[in-house]
């Protein structure tokens, strides 16, 4: 997990503003599985937004800790049910939120 300073934190949350979340925790709750999948989508991105439906058991601070628990990636911010996420890219070609995050 990186430490983010508070300045990087606010890039972060400005560049996810426009962002819609595009994956969600439902009922089937939280697995192994379902963190290397977010993984896999957020290598790519860098920065996801993902949501908790309504049918979860878990709280966004519950998903949150278990996320960082189970991967490198950063919790950003948590606003109610929705979750920002930040992962640097490990190939050049996807780097571009880490490039200017570096600078701040």
């Amino acid at each position: 997990m990186l430490q983010l300073t508070g300045k990087q934190k606010r890039f972060l949350r400005s560049q996810a503003n426009t962002l819609s979340p595009i994956f969600s925790v439902g009922k089937n709750g939280l697995t192994q599985v379902w963190v290397d999948e977010l993984v896999l989508a957020i290598s790519k991105r860098e920065l996801v937004k993902i949501s908790l439906q309504q049918s979860t058991d878990e709280s966004a601070k519950d998903v949150a800790s278990f996320i960082q628990s189970h991967s490198d990636i950063t919790v950003a911010q948590i606003i109610g049910r929705t979750l920002v996420l930040f992962l640097p890219a490990q190939e050049d070609k996807y780097k571009k939120i880490s490039v200017e995050l570096a600078k701040i």
